[in-house]
């Protein structure tokens, strides 16, 4: 089952893309880093070299997924027609 919930696109996040090399997620809210590491590798077919995490009201949560630099953000974030 998959913890992945829906990628975000905020400005703030489409900024971290480039930036940071970095995709924004909400995910399941008993997530752990992980679950949720194994399961963006999986989908993307890519390596991710962090994720960090923050709960938020409403009983959600944001996964930050920071993607290795062999990889670009910006090429899963076409997929995902973020920009």
């Amino acid at each position: 089952m998959s913890v992945l919930r829906y990628p975000l696109a905020t400005e703030k996040v489409v900024g971290l893309i480039d930036r940071q090399n970095t995709i924004t997620y909400v995910v399941d809210h008993d997530a752990t880093k992980a679950e949720i590491k194994s399961d963006f590798e999986r989908r993307f077919n890519v390596k991710v070299s962090r994720v960090n995490t923050v709960n938020m009201p409403m009983n959600f949560k944001k996964a930050f997924i920071k993607l290795s630099p062999n990889y670009k953000a910006g090429d899963i974030a076409v997929k995902l027609k973020l920009v």
